[in-house]
Formats: C-alpha cells, sequence, structure tokens
C-alpha cells in the first residue's frame, strides 16, 4: 500500500535567502503569485494546468481562514483539491506526498505547492510587534490552557535552542558526544554553501576550529551549529506523469513517503533520542523498495546539527550511537562519498521559516534534473529527503526518484 511512483516534482522557485531587515516586503498574496509564476517557468507549465493548490495557510498575512481559497481567486485557479499543512520545518515534506496522493487518486494533474516567507508590509491598523511577542519564548505556545504555558516555560524550556540541547545532552550520556564530528557536519556543509552563489553564506569557509570557538548558546550547542532564520520563501509543482512528460527537465518521481508525530514538547517524549524521523524514513524506504544505502544523496532537514545526526541514526544509514563515528568516516560534501545536503543545508543556505524545508527538497530535484551547476553530483537517480517540525516532533521522508 503506497504511492506507486506516478506524480512527479517538474518545477520549481525559491528566494534567495536574505536577512530580514534587507529583504523586500511584499504581501503573501504577491509571493504566491510571483512564486508560481516561477516555478511554472521552470517546468514548462501554464496557470492553466494547475488544478490543486497546497498552502501553509496558519502564518498568511491576509487571512487565517480561507485561505486555499483566497489564493486561488488571486490567481484565477480553479480546483479540484485544496490542503493546509501545518507541519513547522515538515511541511514541504507532508505537501509533497498529499499532493502526490491526490494525483495518484486522479483528484487532480498538476499541484502548486508554495509557502511565502518573506516579511509581509504592515497596514495601518496593525501593530507590527505582534510577531516579537508570539515569539517571545521561541513558539511555544502561551495560551489558556496549553500544556507548555503551564509544564514547559515555568521552568525554563523555552524556545528550539533549549529543546535541542536537552535532546544533545541526553544523547551524550547515553552515547557520549564528539564536538568536532558535529562541528564537521557544518563545515561540511559551508563547503557546499561555497558552490551555490544562492546560499546565505556563498563566499564564507568555515573550520571545525571556528565552529567549536563560536558562543555557545545552549550547551553543547555554539551559535555555528544553530539555524541562522532569514527571509525567503519558495514553491514546487507537483504533476501525473503525463504531465510531467512535456517538462522541460527530468522529473523527479515521489516512490516513498512516511510521516510520524507523537509529541509537540520533548517533555512528553518517549525517549528523545529514538525520533519520529525513524518510523517515517523505515515507511518511505519500504514504499519505494529500496534501503538506505541504494540512494545517491541526503536531503537532511539541519534546523541544529544534533538534528541532523539523529536523522542519519533513525533512518538508517549507520546504527544507534554510531552517527559521529560515521561523520567522521565520510565526506558529506557534493565531492564526497556521502553527498548531504549538497546546498549547504540551512544551516549555511538559510532558513527561512517553515519554507525552510523545501530547500531540501527543491535541492534534491535540482540534483535528479541535473542543473546544480558547480555542485552537481556525478550521478543523481534517487535521493533521500527528510522533514522535521517543531522539537524533532513533526517529522517526515521522501524518496525522490528520476526516470
Amino acid at each position: 500500500m503506497g504511492l506507486k511512483g506516478h506524480a512527479a516534482l517538474v518545477g520549481t522557485a525559491q528566494y534567495k535567502p536574505e536577512k530580514y531587515s534587507t529583504a523586500p516586503k511584499m504581501f503573501h498574496l504577491e509571493q504566491v503569485a510571483d512564486l508560481a509564476a516561477q516555478a511554472l517557468r521552470d517546468a514548462g507549465l501554464k496557470a492553466s494546468d494547475l488544478d490543486g493548490l497546497v498552502i501553509n495557510g496558519p502564518h498568511f498575512h491576509e487571512a487565517s481562514v480561507f485561505v486555499p481559497a483566497m489564493a486561488a481567486e488571486y490567481l484565477g485557479l480553479r480546483l479540484n483539491f485544496a490542503e493546509v499543512v501545518d507541519l513547522g520545518g515538515c511541511t514541504s515534506v507532508g505537501m509533497v506526498w498529499r499532493a502526490a496522493a491526490a494525483i495518484e487518486l486522479g483528484l487532480c494533474q498538476a499541484v502548486l505547492c508554495v509557502i511565502p516567507a518573506r516579511m509581509a508590509p504592515f497596514g495601518p491598523d496593525e501593530d507590527p510587534s505582534w510577531m516579537a511577542r508570539s515569539m517571545r519564548y521561541g513558539g511555544h505556545s502561551t495560551a489558556f490552557g496549553a500544556p507548555e504555558a503551564e509544564f514547559d516555560l515555568p521552568y525554563g524550556h523555552m524556545g528550539q535552542n533549549t529543546g535541542y540541547a536537552m535532546i544533545a545532552q541526553r544523547y551524550a550520556a547515553q552515547y557520549d558526544y564528539d564536538q568536532r564530528a558535529m562541528a564537521k557536519i557544518a563545515v561540511d556543509q559551508r563547503t557546499n554553501a561555497l558552490a551555490n552563489p544562492q546560499a546565505m553564506f556563498f563566499g564564507q569557509p568555515l573550520t571545525i576550529e571556528q565552529v567549536l570557538a563560536s558562543k555557545m548558546v545552549a550547551d553543547p550547542l555554539h551559535v555555528l551549529e544553530i539555524v541562522m532564520p532569514v527571509a525567503g520563501g519558495a514553491a514546487m509543482i507537483i504533476t501525473s506523469k503525463e504531465v510531467a512528460a512535456r517538462c522541460r527537465k527530468r522529473p523527479a518521481f515521489i516512490t516513498g513517503f512516511g510521516e510520524h508525530l507523537a509529541f509537540k514538547s520533548p517533555s512528553y517524549a518517549q525517549d528523545m533520542i529514538n525520533t519520529p524521523i525513524g518510523p517515517a524514513s523505515e515507511r518511505a524506504f519500504a514504499m519505494a523498495g529500496l534501503k538506505p544505502k541504494d540512494v545517491d544523496a541526503a536531503q537532511i532537514y539541519d534546523c541544529y546539527t544534533i538534528t541532523t545526526l539523529l536523522t542519519l541514526e533513525d533512518a538508517g544509514f549507520c546504527g544507534k550511537g554510531e552517527g559521529m563515528a560515521f561523520v567522521r568516516e565520510h565526506d558529506l560534501t557534493f565531492r564526497g562519498d556521502f553527498p548531504m545536503n549538497t546546498h549547504g543545508g540551512q544551516l549555511s543556505f538559510g532558513q527561512s521559516a517553515s519554507a525552510g524545508g523545501m530547500s531540501q527538497v527543491i535541492e534534491a530535484v535540482t540534483q535528479i534534473a541535473g542543473t546544480a551547476g558547480e555542485r552537481q553530483l556525478g550521478r543523481c537517480d534517487s535521493v533521500y529527503v527528510s522533514g522535521t517540525g517543531g522539537v524533532m516532533s513533526e517529522q517526515g521522508a521522501l524518496i525522490l526518484q528520476g526516470a
């Protein structure tokens, strides 16, 4: 049971990551239209080909409800399928398999998946400080009745840094901790970013010593092991194989997926270092009929170096507790024996809110299409992609394959 691999990613668009202070202010509807037009050009399709839409609605500037209908009206689309996905950094992975499933069910033929993430301009009656207030505790809910408001925040568990540091500390207690190996994850990804002119840290080399000398934010995580939030936004188009056959580039067929979540705060995880990406990846590989050793590249969600390490282990690329040895023994750059996050990863490409995870999907599509330029792999027929939302709480996996 699962996907038959009859739906494919055929077009992408992505804003170059920028600092929030310098990014142009565009309404989210304007961004959706702009990103859609770019993705359609990339695919060689027309707006009239689109009959499905998947969008990230909860943080949409112009509305909090009826977002797909509003966006469809603005774009002039007539839809047979519409969906809102709210899985944080796992949103993009979740969008892809939902669109593929809708296509394989015959509901639609071409789906626009889009996440606008640039700062939108405020109207005369809007309070520009609302975002700062809402993010005061790192995105945790302060609403009356929220478990985090009662049981996490009062005890200092605030934001993402503390949660991921807590997971890293637990890992260290059980398996030991090699800070140089963890720093190497960031350094190898920076090497990839040096071959990607669109990356936030393009032209800025990095060494293990620099990572270890950077500010300790939440022990054992240094600032250069933590993603840099930026302004951005991205879109993808997923079509039936019939439509994909007339597109411009080699399509990336969606042959496997998995999704798993059981908690929001790691305070309630049964085991913090055996993460939801494990069952999600197992299902994705089984659906595609592949094993981890069969893929040509891995595009792993990397909000923190510890996220990458646990994904390597739980997805089956190495055994539990063997992740640091795996990192030490393998070259993770696009020139290496285990190409990972060949665009630089979010640690060096930049994380544009929920759209950040789409950069991993887009890089997989780019590598399969053979259009990655200097960082292009010699062979890339199958790619593993992961997504992570919250604090290792909402996780998903994809297997993408070229025809």
